[in-house]
Parts: C-alpha cells; sequence; structure tokens
C-alpha cells in the first residue's frame, strides 16, 4: 500500500513529533517457541463495572451504532464508576477467582497483575492488591498491552515451575475508558473496562496428565510501537497543560495498520505453537483470542478449518478489554462448560508494543 497516514514518532531523542510515514508495517521476523509445563490454572474470576453502555449511547458523540457492529462487532461495553480504579477492578476480580478455588487470600504467594492502565505510576496495581488481600507476597506490573495477560501467565508460571511460588495469582485488569479521547468517534467505542483472574499451582510434569503451555511463544517488533500509543505522560514527553490540551494523553491508533499486522501476526503464531506440539486445531476445545475486533478473529481462524462454536467471543458486550480480555474471556468459557480439565486450549494475546503472547494450554 502507499497510504501514508500521521503517527507519533518514538524513535528520537527528544519530544515525539508528527511525522508521516507509510502505514505498511513490515514483520521483523518469528519469535522463539518453548514449552512450559509443570502448573495448571486451579480457577478464574472476572469483574465487570455495572454500567453498560451501549452504542446507541454513544449516538451523542457523533458514533454511528451500525457502523461499530459491522466494522467490529462491538455492540456494548462497560465503563467504571469515577470511583474505581484499576486495582479495585482486580481486586473484585481476584476475590471471585479465590472463592471458586477455596483458597483465603493469606495463602497466595505471588501477585502479578497486567495492565496498561495503571492506578498510579508508582506505586504497582499489583501491590494495591496485594495490600488489600492481606498476603505476603511479592507483587509487581507488567505492562504489555493487549498481550498482558499472556506476558504475566508465562512469568507467574515460572516461578511456579520452579518451586518459587505454589500460588499465583495472574490478574489482568484494565479501565480503558479513561485513556481514549471521547471526541474520537472511530476510537472511543472500542475499548471497555473490566477484570479477569487467574489462580497458577503446581501440576504433573510427565505423562498424560502433564498441564501447563504444551507450546508458546512471545514477542514484539518495537519498530511498530507508534501505531498504538498514549504518546504523553511519561519521561518522554511528561503532562504539561499544552500537551493535555493537545490530547497527548489519550491513546493514538492506526487503525488500519494495526488489523493487518494483528492478522498476520496471529495467524503465523497460532500456527507455530500448533505445529511445535503437534496439535491439529481440530483437537482444540476453545481457541481464545484477544478480543479486539471480530474481524480480526474471524480472519485469523478462517484457515483453521474449525468449528466456530469453539471461537470464544464475548467483545459484542465487553469490547477491548486489554489485559483483562483473555481472563474475563477464559472465565465466561469455562463457566458455560466449554473448558473442561484435560481440555487444549489455545491462547493469543496481541497488541501495543507491538508485542504478542500465544500458547497452547492443556487444562
Amino acid at each position: 500500500m502507499s497510504d501514508v497516514a500521521p503517527s507519533i514518532s518514538m524513535a528520537t531523542s527528544g519530544p515525539p513529533v508528527l511525522v508521516q510515514r507509510l502505514i505498511d508495517f513490515q514483520p521483523s521476523g518469528r519469535s522463539r517457541l518453548g514449552k512450559l509445563l509443570g502448573f495448571t490454572i486451579a480457577s478464574t474470576g472476572s469483574y465487570v463495572p455495572e454500567q453498560v453502555v451501549t452504542n446507541d449511547d454513544l449516538a451523542s458523540l457523533g458514533c454511528d451504532s451500525e457502523w461499530i457492529v459491522q466494522r467490529t462487532g462491538i455492540r456494548e461495553r462497560r465503563k467504571a464508576a469515577d470511583d474505581q480504579a484499576t486495582s479495585d477492578l482486580a481486586y473484585e476480580a481476584s476475590i471471585d477467582c479465590l472463592k471458586k478455588a477455596g483458597v483465603a487470600p493469606s495463602e497466595v504467594d505471588l501477585v502479578v497483575v497486567a495492565t496498561m492502565t495503571p492506578d498510579h505510576l508508582t506505586p504497582s496495581t499489583a501491590c494495591h492488591l496485594q495490600r488489600r488481600l492481606g498476603c505476603r507476597a511479592p507483587a509487581f506490573d507488567v505492562n504489555a498491552a493487549c498481550a498482558g495477560f499472556m506476558y504475566a501467565m508465562t512469568t507467574a508460571a515460572q516461578f511456579v515451575v520452579s518451586g518459587l511460588s505454589k500460588k499465583a495469582l495472574v490478574v489482568g485488569s484494565e479501565i480503558m475508558s479513561r485513556t481514549i479521547d471521547p471526541s474520537d468517534p472511530k476510537t472511543y467505542p472500542l475499548f471497555g473496562d473490566g477484570a479477569g483472574a487467574a489462580l497458577l499451582v503446581p501440576a504433573p510434569t510427565q505423562g498424560p496428565q502433564a498441564s501447563g503451555l504444551l507450546a508458546y511463544t512471545l514477542g514484539a517488533e518495537g519498530c511498530g510501537g507508534e501505531m498504538l500509543c498514549i504518546p504523553g505522560g511519561g519521561s518522554r514527553l511528561p503532562i504539561t497543560a499544552d500537551n493535555v490540551d493537545s490530547g497527548l494523553q489519550y491513546l493514538r491508533m492506526e487503525g488500519r495498520s494495526v488489523f493487518k499486522w494483528a492478522v498476520r501476526v496471529v495467524e503465523d503464531s497460532c500456527t507455530d505453537v500448533l505445529g511445535y506440539c503437534g496439535v491439529h486445531p481440530s483437537r482444540l476445545a476453545q481457541i481464545i483470542l484477544h478480543q479486539a475486533n471480530i474481524r480480526i478473529i474471524d480472519a485469523a481462524v478462517s484457515d483453521f478449518g474449525v468449528d466456530r462454536s469453539s471461537v470464544f467471543v464475548n467483545l459484542d458486550r465487553f469490547g477491548n478489554t486489554s489485559a483483562a480480555s483473555i481472563p474475563l474471556a477464559i472465565d465466561e468459557a469455562i463457566a458455560q462448560g466449554k473448558i473442561q480439565r484435560n481440555d487444549l486450549v489455545l491462547l493469543c494475546g496481541f497488541g501495543a508494543g507491538l508485542s504478542w503472547g500465544t500458547g497452547v494450554m492443556r487444562w
């Protein structure tokens, strides 16, 4: 394509500047594959705010309801209350998760929170969550945006597999509604707020009952980072009154470029992990992709030849909840009986960075 679009350049030593850049993005190669056995997800939990925002509710902002559905598949999303922060959503999802497992918060010995919308730049949202839970545990955040849960889960799993953790709590929590410019009718409708949690515990590493990631890959193509970024608020471009007036505190996205990249990276990474562990798509109980756009999901799985019922979708009700997307979907799929113990599940998160995490998991 020869189209050009303005974007924020983050490659300079000074403040970002508006530049003209080709919106075609060239891949930098595939990432290393591996397996990670010896853990399982003992339970999951989720929480979404009470307020439902429908497409019709956004009409006053200049958003066309049918355009949103046709282009994304989203019909509604949730919005956090003014007095709710990301750690509040994470806490509710965590309590839900721990109750299902019959585990007291004091038993948790590791807390990892995936988020791009932390309560504060510091301390971490995970530390806020650890304090509220009352557990004695190391706690830290992972920021890989929409790939965040996959990054956080594989990180926590390393602790479990090595014996350093027996009950690791992994949470994806986001309040995306506060990162999007309400005057942007093409981006504002895409995102919603929510949280999902998973409790990781040790599991067998050998034989047919071996649980964990039969194959996984994590990757990043940082040269495309400006395609999906919040330019203001960090050390590169601290917030000032002028920057706020310019809207630099809001997420900027080159939709066409991100769409093309996402379809390519989902297809490639899913094909790679399935090939690595020798699993045919027909053996998958569920395919759970980051809930960003129904067209991305449809395009990515069109060549797999799987029954559409095995591709889990809830973005029509929640929109894009970034790092909360995959754990929210997992929790719903389990509640609906679509994931059982020993099932094979394909997971894939992708987004800003540009980054991705994909794996085949035996439950």
